[in-house]
């Protein structure tokens, strides 16, 4: 299939610097990121919002400034008509598929840890804990989403083929994680093999963002606001308090369950068998010295 690329007018040679694929995902990158900072940061000058709806008040509007970011740069710097990964016909199936799937894969991973004695419930919280991880959830399933499938992705493909801009955005995803408390060597590379091949996947599957994004989201808060476990080494107060006994192995230890064996099988598995759906379909885009000849 053809790549999505940005419009660059002929004989520009201003274009066809600014649409060079490393320099485009460098003004994409600062065009989400930056106003997502700081419109939560102005969100919490202004607003002083506090206690759990206060987190996710300025989880949504921090949310919104990545999309409106991303529209911006789409429009007026790629120069294309429409922002396609968020074209809205269907959008409602793709984005329940993936907010279910992201809801039973890791429920599946909390019942192969609990079936092993690594987890175990003792408690309740109340349903109020949910505001701030669903902000979290927000701000890491649309946020990420856009940065790493949608810019990284999408502009390395469109140069160096697919293959190549699953390996680079699933090494980037996981060595982003690398500074987060609790990381290391182990839950980067669980993070690069089980959440960026499978959310490139869908991303590949469906070319658009939907899904993608409900799985990210739904991840993050099944774990977290459901099972009360660590979120990509942050640790969040969840409806179930759980007692986590056992090796990092099975458990993920304090980073979270994302590192554990369970769901690094589980989840590559899964990221896999799209992969090769979307292959099957002719998802896939051919490098440029391949579609040149």
């Amino acid at each position: 299939m053809e790549p999505i690329k940005p419009v660059t007018p002929p004989g520009s040679l201003f274009w066809r610097i600014i649409h060079f694929p490393l320099l485009l995902i460098i003004i994409g990158m600062v065009m989400v990121i930056g106003p997502e900072i700081l419109v939560s940061m102005a969100v919490r000058f202004v607003m002083h919002p506090h206690g759990p709806l206060g987190s996710l008040i300025t989880g949504l509007c921090a949310t919104a400034a990545a999309v409106i970011g991303y529209t911006v740069f789409v429009r007026f710097v790629e120069r294309r008509p429409a922002v396609s990964e968020f074209a809205a016909p269907g959008w409602p199936k793709e984005l329940g598929a993936g907010l279910l799937t992201g809801f039973l894969l890791f429920s599946l991973v909390v019942a192969v840890i609990a079936l092993l004695g690594g987890y175990h419930v003792i408690g309740e919280h109340p349903a109020t804990v949910l505001f701030p991880v669903l902000a979290l959830s927000l701000v890491s399933g649309v946020g990420e989403e856009i940065v790493v499938r949608g810019i990284i992705f999408r502009l390395v493909e469109s140069s160096l083929g697919t293959w190549i801009a699953l390996i680079v955005s699933a090494a980037l995803f996981g060595a982003g994680h690398l500074g987060n408390q609790h990381s290391g060597l182990l839950p980067a590379v669980a993070i690069a093999l089980e959440a960026g091949i499978m959310l490139a996947a869908l991303y590949m599957l469906t070319r658009r963002l939907w899904a993608a994004i409900g799985l990210h989201a739904a991840w993050n808060f099944t774990q977290g606001g459901i099972y009360g476990i660590a979120v990509s080494g942050g640790a969040v107060d969840g409806v179930l308090i759980p007692r986590i006994s056992g090796p990092d192995l099975l458990t993920g230890g304090a980073f979270g369950a994302e590192s554990s064996l369970p769901a690094i099988l589980i989840c590559t598995v899964f990221g896999v068998v799209v992969t090769a759906i979307a292959w099957r379909r002719g998802r896939f885009v051919k490098p440029f010295w391949a579609r040149s000849r």
